[in-house]
Formats: C-alpha cells, structure tokens, sequence
C-alpha cells in the first residue's frame, strides 16, 4: 500500500494522490535530487495480471523518456516500486483539453488554431522520431492555462510501417482513420486523420461519426463522405473547412504528407487576418448586437 509520505527508490516523496486513471493511480511527489515536483504514475495492482498492461505501461514509459520537445510531457525516471511499474513525469498544471471541451463546447477559431499549431508540432517531432503515436483526441491533450498544448500517452504508440499485434483495434473509434480499422501497418497519415478530427471536434464541439455501436461508427468512418465544420458553423472560412477534409481524406494518399505540412497549411491560413474577423448573422448587424 503506497502511503503519503512514501519514498519510491530512494528519490521520489509522495506528496498526495492526484486521481485515479483507467491504468495508473497518479500521485503529486517531491524529486528530492532535482529538487522539483513530479507526477508519478503507478500501474495499478490489479492490471498487473495481464501481460499485455505491463507491456503497454513499459512501451508509453519507454517511448516517452526519449523524447524532448515542449509540447510532450517529459518523463524523467522509471522504475518499481511494490512490484508496480511507475514513471515520473513533469507534473503539468492544468486540465485536458477534453475537460476543457466539456466546459467550454467549442474552442474560437484562433484558440483552436493554437492548439493545432501545437499538436501538429509535436507529432511531428514524434513521427521524426520513427513513431506513430495512434491515440490522439482530446484526452490525450493537456491544455495548461497560458494555452501551451502536451501530448501525453504513448502507451500504444508503434514504429512507422509495424503492422499492429492482435485483432483487436487499437485506438479510440471516433479519431480512428480508415485503414487503421482495415488493420493496415502503422504511418504517419494515421495521426494526420486523428489530428483532423480533433480540429473539427475543437470547433464544433463534436466528432464527426457518432453512432450507436462502434461498428456504426467504424463503418461511417470506412463509408461515408467527411463532414463540413462549415456546416455546424457557418461563419468558418472555407480554408479552415479545407484544412480538415485535407487531413480527413479516406485515402491516406490524399491526406496531407507530414503534420509539418499540415503545419504549415494552418499557419498559411492564419496569415489571412479576414479569417479571424468576427463575423455577425443577419440580426446582429441589423440591430447592432454585439
């Protein structure tokens, strides 16, 4: 039983515990070598029983230690502790942008833009680095309160071109591309799409396909054409609506080639300062509401 107070090898203090996940139980603790605040993620005991958890865990840990970019959470040590796999992360300050979604419904368009800036950023740095991340959405996101965007959870991140182990479909329906579902090998076009329905979901307030069952999600995403943002917001500008169904093609050949493409698309659109005009409806302009 971990306890408040606890030392885990030696470094970390156990501070409080901050919340439970679906994996881990998240505690707030006290490096006592760098001298900072850490988050420490520790593998509940339950999952320990399935090989699968503690391969998932060790892959996110291992995947993340690599990397050094400031829009990914940093991890800065790993390790046992009661027989449970833990790592130590920044401890970031701020809520998901799903929780922020669950506040605010929609993001402006220039927020929204910020944030894909961010994503499309990091993800870049991710894929330079030989990876697909595979579980981008908003959970997945922190978003602090200057703004600044980190990619966390790369626990079932893979190599470019590994086709994915079992039959199972790894991933979260709503932001799964096309031919993840088909159970193609792993590429970069894969997070292009994802990262494409976070935008239009940042926007709209909603995800693209919704059904029932995942198999009617699933089978929206394989069959039916790509909805317009413009559609749910008709004052968006028609770059914007084209940004999204460039990242959002069924075919990954159409899609845009990197997230630095698709970076620089969205800078491209930023630029055209009539796109973050505010625009009035009808009555608006001809009763003068604000």
């Amino acid at each position: 039983m971990i306890k408040i107070g606890d030392k885990v090898d030696d470094r970390f203090r156990i501070l409080s515990r901050v919340a439970t996940g679906g994996m881990a139980d998240i505690y707030e603790a006290n490096d006592l070598i760098m001298k900072r605040v850490v988050c420490l993620k520790i593998m509940k005991e339950a999952l320990l029983r399935d090989p699968r958890n503690v391969e998932r865990f060790a892959n996110e840990t291992a995947v993340a230690a690599s990397f050094a970019h400031p829009n990914i959470v940093r991890v800065y040590g790993r390790g046992f502790v009661e027989g449970r796999p833990y790592m130590a992360t920044e401890f970031v300050k701020g809520q998901t942008l799903r929780d922020k979604l669950n506040f605010a419904v929609t993001l402006s368009l220039s927020d929204a833009c910020e944030v894909m800036l961010q994503l499309t950023s990091a993800i870049g740095y991710i894929h330079n680095h030989g990876l697909v991340h595979r579980d981008i959405k908003p959970d997945n996101l922190f978003y602090l309160s200057d703004g600044t965007v980190k990619v966390s959870d790369f626990g079932i991140s893979i190599p470019i071109g590994t086709l994915p182990a079992g039959d199972a479909i790894q991933g979260t329906i709503y932001y799964c591309a096309p031919e993840v579902l088909l159970g193609k090998p792993a590429e970069i076009s894969n997070d292009i799409y994802s990262m494409g329905v976070v935008f239009f979901e940042l926007l709209t307030g909603t995800v693209p396909f919704d059904g029932a069952t995942p198999d009617e999600v699933a089978m929206k995403q394989l069959k039916t054409r790509f909805p317009e943002a413009s559609k749910s917001i008709p004052s968006l500008p028609h770059s914007v609506d084209k940004l999204i169904a460039t990242a959002c093609r069924k075919h990954p050949s159409e899609r845009f080639i990197t997230a630095d493409e698709f970076r620089e698309a969205i800078l491209e659109t930023m630029k055209d300062r009539d796109n973050f005009k505010e625009r009035k409806g009808f009555f608006s302009k001809l009763f003068g509401f604000k």
